[in-house]
């Protein structure tokens, strides 16, 4: 019983670090492709537009780092 139980934590942990890394994916993705079309329809603000979009994927993958670092956490616990 204890063995399933422990099976069970490290299923769910795997599950949910991948959930957490596809969400990043997904958010990265959509935030990067909004960026490029904002380039594309007013070039001259690439560069405020490209600032933002690397602080808000930064924002991203700190989330998504955090997630799975919780998700190791459980899993060993």
């Amino acid at each position: 019983m204890a063995l399933e139980n422990a099976s069970m934590g490290l299923l769910s942990a795997g599950i949910g670090a991948g959930l957490a890394a596809i969400g990043a994916g997904i958010g990265i993705g959509r935030l990067a492709g909004s960026a490029l079309e904002g380039i594309a329809r007013q070039p001259e603000a690439s560069g405020n537009i490209r600032t933002t979009m690397l602080i808000a994927a930064a924002l991203v993958e700190g989330v998504a780092l955090f997630a799975e670092v919780i998700c190791i956490i459980l899993a060993f616990k």
